[in-house]
């Protein structure tokens, strides 16, 4: 990989991450909750593969998915029950995706602080990234129940950078849905997209006003500041 100081992350003073779907394979146990939840109310699951590209849109998005005739006011409990079978079941199928471990080693190396902003409630985040081995590398982790707006808001990703002390130009945040773009760009960083996550259907990375595309964790390296 290419850690010359003039590479676009090596040369940043924070670097941030979405979390589902950019560092972490969540998929799999999130599918799983939510096909158990189907399971108990008697409803047809959907197929996972498809499910799992609805990850991004978090638990309510899930259950929405599986239960597209329910009210809001019967989704919801449906949605804790998610959360709650989810809970029990953090890191079973988890894990980073292929390139990334090597592509934090090469942040670590260059002594380049990096971080984790996601819509995920921070008590479920937290030790997710912890059981992976990430947590005591990470600069900050802010999660949904963190700031005061979750993404595509701009206020969860402005206060990582003010618990890192860095300015917003000299950031990047990089994520895998179009909120994250939204956000990172609204809180004045340079923004990446990756294409490997949780990308919904119909949905292309380069609608989204990137300031740049990548399809692997290698590719975030060589990008040109």
């Amino acid at each position: 990989m290419n850690t010359d100081r003039n590479s676009l992350l090596t040369s940043s003073r924070a670097v941030l991450f979405d979390l589902d779907g950019t560092l972490l394979d969540t998929a799999r146990d999130l599918v799983h909750a939510l096909h158990q939840v189907c399971d108990e109310q008697s409803q047809p699951a959907p197929d996972g593969g498809y499910a799992s590209r609805h990850v991004s849109t978090g638990a309510i998005g899930l259950v929405r998915l599986a239960f597209p005739d329910r009210s809001d006011d019967e989704l919801e409990p449906l949605r804790q029950r998610l959360v709650e079978i989810y809970e029990n079941n953090l890191v079973v199928h988890t894990v980073a995706y292929p390139g990334i471990a090597e592509m934090l080693n090469e942040l670590d190396a260059a002594n380049v602080r990096w971080g984790v902003v996601t819509n995920k409630l921070r008590y479920l985040a937290e030790p997710i990234m912890d059981r992976v081995g990430l947590l005591d590398r990470c600069a900050t982790l802010v999660g949904g129940d963190t700031a005061t707006h979750n993404k595509p808001h701009p206020a969860p990703i402005q206060l990582a950078l003010d618990e890192m002390g860095v300015p917003p130009e000299a950031a990047v945040y990089v994520g895998d849905a179009e909120k994250d773009i939204q956000a990172g760009s609204a809180a004045g960083t340079r923004t990446i997209a990756v294409t490997w996550g949780y990308i919904l259907p119909g949905q292309n990375p380069s609608d989204w006003q990137a300031d740049f595309i990548v399809d692997t964790p290698a590719e975030l390296l060589t990008l040109e500041s």
